[in-house]
């Protein structure tokens, strides 16, 4: 089996997916940050396909960027202010070739994330 890479972000506040969410993949080796993709969520929360499909697997470490504060804007969640969240760093280790699936889990004010299956 080959290894790939899924996330979904659910919008705890309203309680629905986060539709149009941007998200950056990239590939940390030592010191070196490597964007590999970026996606946008769709009406469902996901991205249309896997952020890092099997192909392209390779253990290592990895971060994903969810750019929340477009998302909380367009979503009436947050005014041109400053946010209390604006870009959400997730950075994590894919050691074998597994699916991995990171959610995302996210209001104005707090987000969780963990390995999903």
């Amino acid at each position: 089996m080959s290894g790939y890479l899924t996330t979904h972000v659910l919008d705890t506040a309203r309680g629905c997916p986060a539709q149009g969410l941007r998200i950056d993949l990239f590939r940390l080796v030592g010191e070196v940050r490597t964007h590999v993709r970026s996606l946008v969520t769709n009406d469902d929360g996901r991205t249309d396909e896997p952020i890092l499909p099997k192909p392209e697997f390779e253990p290592g470490t990895y971060e994903l960027v969810f750019h929340a504060g477009d998302y909380l804007r367009a979503s009436g969640q947050a005014d041109g202010g400053e946010l209390f969240l604006d870009v959400v760093p997730i950075r994590f280790g894919m050691a074998e070739e597994s699916h991995y699936h990171v959610p995302l889990l996210l209001s104005p004010f707090a987000y969780s994330t963990y390995r999903g299956s």
